[in-house]
């Protein structure tokens, strides 16, 4: 896979749960605080059509197991931004029990295995021993290296226009 964003095509990507919960960290902490402005300014492109959003069922879960409801209702808020959704099929438990085999937990490989069935090229996530692994089908990005590159790319293309 080209891990260089296309410009010309909108982008799609998935935010695991500790993306989404990221806000809701200890923003003493100065990289929950970046991570945080990150993971804001991805949404701000969701909303705005730049990129696009995927959804799972696997988000779905762990999102109702929030014991904090006005977290739980903000983040399904992000649900209907969403262009595309996935509920469990074999292909998805295929995948998701390969991943498993590599060292993946099973909420994280299913997280995963929904984000490539769904065609993400990116999947966004603050947490390490994800981004510590390498997947052939998908890039596996921090939320600030995702916005770097996004910034960065963008500059390339509106200097070659």
């Amino acid at each position: 896979m080209n891990k260089k964003m296309r410009m010309n095509k909108k982008m799609r990507l998935y935010l695991d749960n500790c993306c989404f919960n990221r806000p809701y960290d200890d923003q003493s902490n100065l990289i929950n605080r970046m991570e945080t402005e990150a993971k804001l300014f991805i949404q701000g492109l969701v909303k705005q059509r730049k990129i696009e959003l995927a959804w799972s069922f696997v988000l779905d879960f762990e999102n109702n197991d929030n014991p904090f409801e006005e977290r739980r209702l903000r983040i399904g808020e992000w649900r209907k931004l969403a262009i595309v959704d996935c509920d469990l099929n074999d292909e998805i438990a295929g995948w998701a029990e390969t991943l498993m085999e590599r060292g993946l937990r099973q909420k994280d490989a299913s997280h995963i295995a929904c984000a490539i069935y769904l065609k993400s090229g990116y999947f966004v996530t603050t947490d390490k021993r994800i981004l510590n692994k390498s997947i052939v089908d998908i890039v596996l990005i921090n939320p600030i290296d995702f916005v770097r590159r996004y910034i960065s790319d963008a500059d390339r293309h509106n200097t070659e226009k």
